[in-house]
Protein backbone atom coordinates (compact mmCIF):
# COMPACT_ATOMS: atom_id res chain seq x y z
CA UNK A 1 0.00 0.00 0.00
CA UNK A 2 1.49 2.97 -1.08
CA UNK A 3 1.90 5.92 1.41
CA UNK A 4 -0.85 8.39 -0.08
CA UNK A 5 -3.18 4.85 0.01
CA UNK A 6 -2.44 4.67 3.90
CA UNK A 7 -2.96 7.99 4.78
CA UNK A 8 -6.45 7.92 2.84
CA UNK A 9 -7.14 5.07 4.63
CA UNK A 10 -6.39 6.29 8.02
CA UNK A 11 -8.36 9.49 7.71
CA UNK A 12 -11.37 7.00 6.50
CA UNK A 13 -10.52 4.93 9.75
CA UNK A 14 -11.01 8.69 11.76
CA UNK A 15 -14.21 9.80 9.79
CA UNK A 16 -15.45 6.88 10.52
CA UNK A 17 -14.25 7.30 14.25
CA UNK A 18 -15.76 10.39 14.51
CA UNK A 19 -19.42 9.78 13.49
CA UNK A 20 -19.10 6.86 15.59
CA UNK A 21 -18.52 9.64 18.24
CA UNK A 22 -20.78 11.60 17.36
CA UNK A 23 -23.80 9.40 17.59
CA UNK A 24 -23.01 8.12 20.55
CA UNK A 25 -23.12 11.62 22.20
CA UNK A 26 -26.67 12.33 20.36
CA UNK A 27 -24.38 15.36 18.53
CA UNK A 28 -26.17 17.06 15.78
CA UNK A 29 -24.90 16.13 11.81
CA UNK A 30 -23.71 19.58 10.85
CA UNK A 31 -20.60 21.05 9.44
CA UNK A 32 -19.41 23.25 12.63
CA UNK A 33 -19.92 19.72 14.85
CA UNK A 34 -17.84 17.80 12.25
CA UNK A 35 -15.22 19.80 12.20
CA UNK A 36 -15.17 20.70 16.31
CA UNK A 37 -14.92 16.42 16.29
CA UNK A 38 -12.42 16.28 13.62
CA UNK A 39 -9.87 18.43 15.32
CA UNK A 40 -10.46 16.73 18.75
CA UNK A 41 -9.34 13.59 17.13
CA UNK A 42 -6.70 15.03 15.37
CA UNK A 43 -5.28 15.24 18.73
CA UNK A 44 -3.19 18.45 17.33
CA UNK A 45 -4.85 20.61 20.50
CA UNK A 46 -5.19 18.70 23.58
CA UNK A 47 -7.09 21.02 25.75
CA UNK A 48 -10.25 20.65 23.32
CA UNK A 49 -9.38 16.99 23.38
CA UNK A 50 -9.76 17.46 26.86
CA UNK A 51 -12.62 19.55 27.39
CA UNK A 52 -14.97 17.55 24.81
CA UNK A 53 -14.54 14.43 26.79
CA UNK A 54 -15.74 16.61 29.38
CA UNK A 55 -18.56 16.89 28.36
CA UNK A 56 -19.88 13.82 28.91
CA UNK A 57 -22.46 12.05 26.53
CA UNK A 58 -25.17 14.39 26.48
CA UNK A 59 -23.12 17.61 25.08
CA UNK A 60 -25.72 20.77 24.46
CA UNK A 61 -25.58 22.47 21.06
CA UNK A 62 -24.38 25.42 23.13
CA UNK A 63 -21.81 24.00 24.97
CA UNK A 64 -20.29 22.51 21.74
CA UNK A 65 -20.24 26.18 20.28
CA UNK A 66 -18.78 27.47 23.50
CA UNK A 67 -15.48 25.26 22.27
CA UNK A 68 -15.58 26.05 18.96
CA UNK A 69 -15.53 29.89 19.87
CA UNK A 70 -12.44 29.01 22.11
CA UNK A 71 -10.42 26.23 20.45
CA UNK A 72 -10.99 26.89 16.67
CA UNK A 73 -12.22 30.66 16.62
CA UNK A 74 -13.73 32.10 13.75
CA UNK A 75 -10.60 32.75 11.20
CA UNK A 76 -11.48 36.11 9.33
CA UNK A 77 -14.10 36.60 12.13
CA UNK A 78 -11.87 38.78 14.10
CA UNK A 79 -11.28 41.36 11.53
CA UNK A 80 -14.84 41.40 11.24
CA UNK A 81 -16.04 42.26 14.75
CA UNK A 82 -13.13 45.15 14.32
CA UNK A 83 -14.69 46.74 11.47
CA UNK A 84 -18.14 46.40 13.46
CA UNK A 85 -16.60 47.99 16.08
CA UNK A 86 -15.41 50.88 13.58
CA UNK A 87 -18.63 51.06 11.94
CA UNK A 88 -20.71 51.76 15.58
CA UNK A 89 -18.11 54.36 16.73
CA UNK A 90 -18.91 56.42 13.64
CA UNK A 91 -22.56 55.83 13.73
CA UNK A 92 -22.57 57.42 17.23
CA UNK A 93 -20.39 60.35 15.90
CA UNK A 94 -22.89 60.89 13.33
CA UNK A 95 -25.75 60.44 15.46
CA UNK A 96 -24.16 63.04 17.68
CA UNK A 97 -24.01 65.47 14.94
CA UNK A 98 -27.32 65.46 14.54
CA UNK A 99 -28.30 65.58 17.56
CA UNK A 100 -26.45 68.81 18.11
CA UNK A 101 -28.25 69.93 14.96
CA UNK A 102 -31.66 69.42 16.17
CA UNK A 103 -31.10 71.75 19.18
CA UNK A 104 -29.94 74.10 17.50
CA UNK A 105 -32.92 74.61 14.86
CA UNK A 106 -34.69 73.80 17.64
CA UNK A 107 -33.52 76.79 20.04
CA UNK A 108 -33.87 78.83 16.19
CA UNK A 109 -37.50 77.96 16.37
CA UNK A 110 -38.48 78.68 19.54
CA UNK A 111 -36.13 82.18 18.95
CA UNK A 112 -38.86 83.03 15.94
CA UNK A 113 -41.75 82.20 17.70
CA UNK A 114 -40.97 84.32 20.71
CA UNK A 115 -39.93 87.58 18.48
CA UNK A 116 -42.98 87.02 16.77
CA UNK A 117 -45.22 86.82 19.57
CA UNK A 118 -43.62 90.03 20.96
CA UNK A 119 -43.73 91.90 17.43
CA UNK A 120 -47.83 91.23 17.32
CA UNK A 121 -48.57 92.00 20.95
CA UNK A 122 -49.56 95.84 21.00
CA UNK A 123 -48.43 96.86 24.29
CA UNK A 124 -45.03 95.82 23.67
CA UNK A 125 -44.43 97.01 20.20
CA UNK A 126 -42.19 99.61 19.55
CA UNK A 127 -39.54 100.51 16.32
CA UNK A 128 -36.83 99.71 19.29
CA UNK A 129 -38.35 96.62 19.66
CA UNK A 130 -38.05 96.02 16.52
CA UNK A 131 -34.70 96.67 15.58
CA UNK A 132 -33.71 94.28 18.01
CA UNK A 133 -35.61 91.64 17.34
CA UNK A 134 -34.44 92.20 13.22
CA UNK A 135 -30.95 92.02 14.96
CA UNK A 136 -31.28 88.96 17.08
CA UNK A 137 -32.77 87.40 14.23
CA UNK A 138 -30.08 88.11 11.46
CA UNK A 139 -27.58 87.34 13.80
CA UNK A 140 -29.41 83.93 14.69
CA UNK A 141 -29.96 83.68 10.83
CA UNK A 142 -26.28 83.52 10.03
CA UNK A 143 -25.20 81.16 13.21
CA UNK A 144 -27.68 78.80 12.37
CA UNK A 145 -26.70 78.70 8.62
CA UNK A 146 -23.11 78.23 9.53
CA UNK A 147 -24.08 76.06 11.68
CA UNK A 148 -25.98 74.20 9.02
CA UNK A 149 -23.29 74.50 6.88
CA UNK A 150 -20.83 72.80 9.11
CA UNK A 151 -23.06 70.13 10.25
CA UNK A 152 -23.84 69.40 6.30
CA UNK A 153 -19.68 69.29 5.83
CA UNK A 154 -19.50 66.83 8.88
CA UNK A 155 -22.20 64.57 7.59
CA UNK A 156 -20.65 63.98 3.96
CA UNK A 157 -17.35 63.50 5.71
CA UNK A 158 -18.97 60.73 8.44
CA UNK A 159 -20.92 58.95 5.45
CA UNK A 160 -17.70 58.84 2.71
CA UNK A 161 -16.41 57.11 6.23
CA UNK A 162 -19.14 55.04 6.43
CA UNK A 163 -18.69 54.02 3.13
CA UNK A 164 -15.25 52.88 3.40
CA UNK A 165 -15.70 50.76 6.50
CA UNK A 166 -19.11 48.88 5.13
CA UNK A 167 -17.03 48.34 2.08
CA UNK A 168 -14.27 46.54 4.36
CA UNK A 169 -16.85 44.85 6.13
CA UNK A 170 -18.27 43.80 3.01
CA UNK A 171 -15.10 42.15 2.11
CA UNK A 172 -14.23 40.80 5.23
CA UNK A 173 -17.53 38.63 5.34
CA UNK A 174 -17.38 37.82 1.61
CA UNK A 175 -13.74 36.51 2.19
CA UNK A 176 -14.32 34.28 5.59
CA UNK A 177 -17.51 32.85 3.67
CA UNK A 178 -15.99 32.10 0.38
CA UNK A 179 -14.26 28.65 -0.18
CA UNK A 180 -11.12 29.41 -1.71
CA UNK A 181 -10.89 26.15 -3.95
CA UNK A 182 -14.05 26.58 -5.48
CA UNK A 183 -15.49 30.38 -5.48
CA UNK A 184 -18.55 28.85 -3.24
CA UNK A 185 -19.92 29.70 -0.07
CA UNK A 186 -17.83 27.75 2.69
CA UNK A 187 -18.96 25.55 5.70
CA UNK A 188 -19.44 28.86 7.38
CA UNK A 189 -21.99 30.72 5.39
CA UNK A 190 -23.62 27.36 4.81
CA UNK A 191 -24.00 27.21 8.59
CA UNK A 192 -25.90 30.64 8.81
CA UNK A 193 -27.72 30.28 5.80
CA UNK A 194 -29.09 26.67 7.27
CA UNK A 195 -30.26 28.18 10.75
CA UNK A 196 -31.79 31.02 8.91
CA UNK A 197 -34.50 28.71 7.15
CA UNK A 198 -36.73 28.39 10.26
CA UNK A 199 -36.65 31.77 10.64
CA UNK A 200 -40.14 31.38 8.36
CA UNK A 201 -42.21 29.04 8.90
CA UNK A 202 -44.50 30.16 6.13
CA UNK A 203 -41.43 29.60 3.21
CA UNK A 204 -40.83 25.87 5.16
CA UNK A 205 -42.95 23.72 2.57
CA UNK A 206 -41.07 24.85 -0.30
CA UNK A 207 -37.73 25.46 1.04
CA UNK A 208 -35.34 22.30 0.72
CA UNK A 209 -31.92 21.56 1.60
CA UNK A 210 -29.79 19.77 -0.89
CA UNK A 211 -27.15 17.24 -0.11
CA UNK A 212 -24.36 16.22 -3.25
CA UNK A 213 -21.73 14.24 -2.57
CA UNK A 214 -19.19 13.72 -5.74
CA UNK A 215 -19.48 9.73 -6.16
CA UNK A 216 -15.76 7.74 -5.82
CA UNK A 217 -13.81 11.05 -4.89
CA UNK A 218 -11.33 9.04 -2.87
CA UNK A 219 -10.70 7.01 -6.02
CA UNK A 220 -9.79 9.52 -8.38
CA UNK A 221 -7.24 11.44 -5.81
CA UNK A 222 -5.79 8.09 -5.22
CA UNK A 223 -5.41 7.56 -8.73
CA UNK A 224 -3.95 10.70 -10.60
CA UNK A 225 -3.21 13.32 -7.06
CA UNK A 226 -4.68 15.74 -5.14
CA UNK A 227 -4.16 18.06 -7.83
CA UNK A 228 -6.10 17.02 -10.45
CA UNK A 229 -8.82 16.16 -7.72
CA UNK A 230 -8.76 20.08 -6.74
CA UNK A 231 -9.41 20.82 -10.45
CA UNK A 232 -12.09 18.57 -10.78
CA UNK A 233 -13.96 19.74 -7.68
CA UNK A 234 -13.47 23.35 -9.03
CA UNK A 235 -15.05 22.20 -12.15
CA UNK A 236 -17.86 20.09 -10.66
CA UNK A 237 -18.51 23.91 -8.67
CA UNK A 238 -18.79 25.58 -11.87
CA UNK A 239 -21.04 23.35 -13.55
CA UNK A 240 -23.27 24.00 -10.16
CA UNK A 241 -22.90 27.79 -10.38
CA UNK A 242 -24.00 27.40 -14.18
CA UNK A 243 -26.71 25.01 -13.59
CA UNK A 244 -28.44 26.61 -11.22
CA UNK A 245 -30.47 29.55 -10.55
CA UNK A 246 -28.47 32.76 -9.08
CA UNK A 247 -30.96 33.04 -6.03
CA UNK A 248 -30.29 29.56 -5.22
CA UNK A 249 -27.69 29.22 -2.30
CA UNK A 250 -24.82 26.58 -3.08
CA UNK A 251 -22.06 25.92 -0.96
CA UNK A 252 -19.16 23.65 -0.65
CA UNK A 253 -19.24 22.18 3.14
CA UNK A 254 -16.36 20.05 3.22
CA UNK A 255 -14.21 17.72 0.92
CA UNK A 256 -16.17 16.64 -2.28
CA UNK A 257 -19.73 17.29 -0.41
CA UNK A 258 -21.87 20.18 -1.78
CA UNK A 259 -24.85 21.72 -0.47
CA UNK A 260 -27.62 24.04 -1.84
CA UNK A 261 -30.55 25.41 -0.20
CA UNK A 262 -33.36 26.12 -2.52
CA UNK A 263 -36.29 28.19 -1.77
CA UNK A 264 -39.43 28.95 -3.36
CA UNK A 265 -40.24 24.81 -5.15
CA UNK A 266 -42.26 22.16 -4.61
CA UNK A 267 -40.71 18.92 -4.03
CA UNK A 268 -41.42 18.45 -7.51
CA UNK A 269 -39.92 21.14 -8.98
CA UNK A 270 -36.79 20.67 -6.59
CA UNK A 271 -36.29 17.37 -7.58
CA UNK A 272 -35.93 18.65 -11.16
CA UNK A 273 -33.32 21.24 -10.83
CA UNK A 274 -31.10 18.02 -8.62
CA UNK A 275 -31.97 16.10 -12.21
CA UNK A 276 -30.28 18.68 -14.19
CA UNK A 277 -27.36 19.02 -12.39
CA UNK A 278 -27.10 15.53 -11.76
CA UNK A 279 -27.39 14.89 -16.02
CA UNK A 280 -25.28 18.24 -16.44
CA UNK A 281 -21.96 16.89 -15.09
CA UNK A 282 -23.04 12.85 -15.99
CA UNK A 283 -22.88 14.69 -19.39
CA UNK A 284 -20.12 16.52 -19.21
CA UNK A 285 -16.36 15.50 -20.53
CA UNK A 286 -13.01 15.64 -17.93
CA UNK A 287 -9.89 15.28 -19.44
CA UNK A 288 -6.77 16.89 -19.31
CA UNK A 289 -5.77 19.32 -22.34
CA UNK A 290 -2.71 18.23 -22.61
CA UNK A 291 -2.22 14.44 -22.04
CA UNK A 292 -5.84 13.88 -22.80
CA UNK A 293 -5.93 11.50 -19.83
CA UNK A 294 -9.63 11.65 -19.19
CA UNK A 295 -11.24 11.34 -15.74
CA UNK A 296 -14.05 11.29 -16.56
CA UNK A 297 -17.45 9.98 -16.11
CA UNK A 298 -17.86 12.14 -13.16
CA UNK A 299 -20.47 11.75 -11.16
CA UNK A 300 -22.75 12.46 -7.66
CA UNK A 301 -25.50 10.90 -5.61
CA UNK A 302 -27.63 13.78 -4.07
CA UNK A 303 -30.54 13.68 -1.47
CA UNK A 304 -32.40 16.22 -0.16
CA UNK A 305 -35.58 17.05 2.11
CA UNK A 306 -38.26 19.52 2.91
CA UNK A 307 -38.14 21.96 5.69
CA UNK A 308 -41.46 21.23 6.25
CA UNK A 309 -40.08 17.68 7.25
CA UNK A 310 -37.66 18.46 10.14
CA UNK A 311 -38.16 20.59 13.45
CA UNK A 312 -35.06 22.39 13.01
CA UNK A 313 -31.93 23.13 11.16
CA UNK A 314 -30.28 20.28 12.59
CA UNK A 315 -33.29 17.57 12.03
CA UNK A 316 -33.18 18.66 8.46
CA UNK A 317 -29.78 18.34 7.86
CA UNK A 318 -29.68 14.55 9.52
CA UNK A 319 -32.88 13.80 6.59
CA UNK A 320 -31.31 15.26 3.53
CA UNK A 321 -27.80 13.47 5.00
CA UNK A 322 -30.12 10.04 5.34
CA UNK A 323 -31.05 10.44 1.65
CA UNK A 324 -27.71 11.09 0.17
CA UNK A 325 -26.62 7.73 2.10
CA UNK A 326 -29.83 6.23 0.15
CA UNK A 327 -28.35 7.36 -2.93
CA UNK A 328 -25.03 6.05 -2.61
CA UNK A 329 -26.38 2.36 -1.46
CA UNK A 330 -28.68 2.00 -4.08
CA UNK A 331 -26.36 2.43 -7.09
CA UNK A 332 -25.00 6.49 -7.01
CA UNK A 333 -25.25 9.10 -9.28
CA UNK A 334 -28.97 9.58 -8.50
CA UNK A 335 -31.67 11.93 -6.26
CA UNK A 336 -32.92 10.48 -3.49
CA UNK A 337 -36.26 12.33 -1.86
CA UNK A 338 -36.19 11.90 1.95
CA UNK A 339 -39.22 9.69 3.22
CA UNK A 340 -39.97 8.79 6.83
CA UNK A 341 -38.75 5.54 7.90
CA UNK A 342 -35.90 5.55 5.68
CA UNK A 343 -32.18 4.22 7.18
CA UNK A 344 -28.72 5.57 5.88
CA UNK A 345 -28.02 1.41 5.20
CA UNK A 346 -31.33 1.04 3.33
CA UNK A 347 -30.80 -0.81 -0.08
CA UNK A 348 -34.35 -1.16 -1.43
CA UNK A 349 -35.54 0.47 -4.24
CA UNK A 350 -38.76 1.31 -3.22
CA UNK A 351 -38.35 4.92 -2.28
CA UNK A 352 -38.29 7.79 -4.40
CA UNK A 353 -35.67 7.82 -6.17
CA UNK A 354 -34.50 9.40 -9.68
CA UNK A 355 -32.25 8.23 -12.62
CA UNK A 356 -33.67 8.88 -16.11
Amino acid sequence: MSTVVAQKAQASDVGAQIVVAMRSMGVAPIPRNYQLFYEAYLGSNPALTKDLAALGVRATQEELDELIHAHIGGGGMNVIEQAHSRLSTELDALLRILRQEQTSLESYGRLLGETATRINSKTNFSVDLVRNAIGLLTEATGETIAQGEKTAEGVAQRSREFDEVRKELDEYKRIANTDSLTRLSNRRAFDEKLAAIYNDSMQLPVTALVLADIDHFKKINDTYGHPVGDKILASVASVLRSTLRKDIFVARTGGEEFAFIIEGNTMEEVMGLCERVRRSLETRPFRNSRSGVDYGPITISIGFAMGSQAEDAGELYSKSDTALYCAKNTGRNRTVFFEEGMRKDYTSKSWLIYKK
